[in-house]
């Protein structure tokens, strides 16, 4: 099995740039993924991976094996590579590097009565990876991030999905394309927008629909706005007119979710 132990070595600075760039992602077509149950999320959503470097003082060769359940290449790492690399805090001496995903609309398998989540130029990558979590959680058949601002594969989405970057089903594509997919697929979609909106929980979600968040700053685009079936808002009680991209989705899903009965 082959060995590194010098943080120096030119395959490890190679890894520590997938980690900070996301040029040299886009470039090699790779990524990191730390943690044992990122790893085993990863696999169980058909990600491929390429290596494992692992910390035997934390994780052994065969419970490795028992995760992957294939034949990966390993390579054993030393304490001052590991944490060179690894990204959080806490730390189970694990990490693998895995082929990216195509991630096109075209890709996207939904049943006849889709509910689907479509982000639009979120920048944040905690905000991004807090939706992938509530869209796990609710079980949407598909996320769609039109005119994406940050790499979907950034460590701190990858952190903060606490996996379920792999989990859920996600296409990236403009708005345009995904407004006319939408549109094709006879999906009704809802923007949460302050213009020319009702209130969230007066429409009807059980037919296929799409929920749609923009960023907090500017919000959705116009095209967003002109072409809803219905654009909508959270009514707010308070001061302020807005509130946490993430939590305001998390409100529309689980209104969606109960009118489909769970």
């Amino acid at each position: 099995m082959k060995q590194i132990t010098s943080a120096q070595n030119p395959f490890i600075k190679s890894l520590v740039l997938l980690q900070e760039k996301a040029k040299a992602r886009k470039q090699s077509g790779t990524f990191l993924i730390e943690g044992q149950r990122e790893i085993e999320l990863a696999l169980k959503g058909n990600y491929e991976l390429e290596t494992v470097l692992f910390l035997p003082e934390l994780i052994t060769e065969q419970q490795i094996t028992k995760l992957t359940q294939k034949q990966i290449p390993l390579i054993e790492i030393s304490k001052e590579v590991y944490q060179k690399l690894a990204y959080r805090d806490t730390t189970e001496g694990i990490l693998a590097v895995a082929k990216v995903k195509n991630l096109q609309l075209t890709d996207l398998k939904l049943p006849e009565n889709p509910l689907i989540v479509v982000m639009e130029a979120i920048e944040k990558p905690g905000n991004i990876g807090a939706m992938l979590r509530t869209c796990d959680a609710a079980k949407v058949d598909a996320v769609i991030i039109a005119n994406p601002k940050t790499d979907l594969y950034n460590p701190n989405i990858v952190r903060s999905s606490v996996g379920c970057l792999f989990t859920n089903q996600i296409a990236t594509a403009s708005t345009e394309d995904v407004i006319a997919y939408l549109i094709k697929n006879n999906i009704n979609f809802y923007s949460a927008t302050l213009q020319n909106s009702t209130s969230y929980h007066t429409q009807n979600y059980n037919l296929p629909t799409a929920l749609v968040v923009g960023t907090e700053a500017t919000g959705l685009s116009q095209l967003w706005r002109e072409k809803a079936t219905q654009n909508i808002i959270i009514p707010m009680q308070g001061e302020i007119d807005s509130m946490n991209v993430s939590v305001a989705a998390a409100i529309l899903i689980f209104e969606a979710k109960r009118q489909r009965g769970f």
